[in-house]
């Protein structure tokens, strides 16, 4: 059995795709379907259903993935338990993170990480959280961090830091004269928000739900994409908007922005580590450690 082999039979398998397997895996798609071909020589069994637009898996080949799943899991269980015989750690540590979390959060955390484990080869990229999914699955990082709870039961979601949405406004908005106002009057002010689909929006939207709110009767003028973005129209005085509180942090100090408050109104939430458990590696086992050793 040739593990080579194995190992691209399981990224087509995810992908549904020879020429993106290729793509992923830095070989030839002619490559792919030879060793594609091995593997279905050697079971006589047809393993893909080939279509001009995608593969997919054949009944055989849905009890091969079964199984090469759990052979992949062991053996990354075993490279990590033989790392930790040596007693150190090394290795690639390959994380994905919604804007506010990769922005705001990780980067200190993973600047303690690297004091503690400086052999390790980090790379933290900024995804929303169905990419994050979607490369968890395919296995192209190690860890994600997310904004909200997803429906993807096969994933371990677990909270690692509470976090507080505010309101905020520049300091001279015209419209504004006070740091307190009403559940009406906020219905009634122009509001920037994140664009839908945003983690940032959904949880925004739950809390106000939470309080009695209806999000749709926000007076929404601007959707935008960036965090940045939405604090610079607001410190422009286009509108008021709802961001994490951690994100604003220099802006607050730096009064060019101030927040804004609602009697009875609490805008709290949990950010969201989110992984699979059993093809954890070693290196985002140590993060998992180090975080849950010093809650945020």
């Amino acid at each position: 059995m040739n593990l080579d082999s194995l190992k691209v039979f399981y990224v087509a398998a995810n992908n549904n795709s020879f020429s993106q397997t290729a793509k992923d895996l830095y070989i030839s798609q002619s490559s792919v379907s030879l060793q594609i071909k091995h593997l279905e020589e050697q079971w006589d069994c047809l393993l893909f259903e080939r279509t001009t637009k995608k593969v997919s898996l054949t009944p055989a080949g849905e009890v091969l993935y079964r199984q090469v799943k759990k052979l992949l899991s062991v053996m990354k269980e075993t490279e990590n338990e033989l790392q930790q015989l040596k007693g150190f750690v090394h290795g690639d540590l390959k994380v994905g993170a919604s804007l506010t979390i990769g922005e705001h959060i990780l980067p200190f955390i993973l600047a303690e990480y690297n004091r503690q484990y400086p052999k390790v080869n980090m790379d933290l990229k900024v995804y929303n959280s169905e990419q994050i999914v979607e490369k968890l699955h395919k296995h192209e990082i190690n860890l994600g961090f997310i904004e909200s709870m997803l429906s993807y039961p096969a994933l371990k979601q677990v909270p690692f830091a509470e976090d507080e949405l505010i309101i905020i406004v520049s300091p001279f908005n015209k419209h504004i004269d006070s740091t307190k106002i009403s559940v009406e009057e906020l219905l009634h002010l122009p509001f920037i928000i994140r664009e839908k689909g945003s983690g940032t929006r959904q949880v925004m939207e739950d809390a106000l739900r939470k309080n009695k709110i209806n999000p749709e009767n926000l007076n929404i003028i601007m959707e935008l994409q960036q965090t940045e973005t939405i604090k610079s129209a607001v410190e422009a005085g286009i509108g008021i908007s709802i961001i994490s509180k951690s994100a604003v942090k220099k802006e607050l100090q730096l009064q060019t922005i101030k927040q804004l408050k609602i009697d009875g109104l609490s805008l709290h939430r949990s950010f969201y580590m989110i992984y699979h458990e059993e093809a954890l590696s070693q290196t985002s086992r140590k993060l998992i450690e180090m975080i849950n050793n010093h809650p945020m």
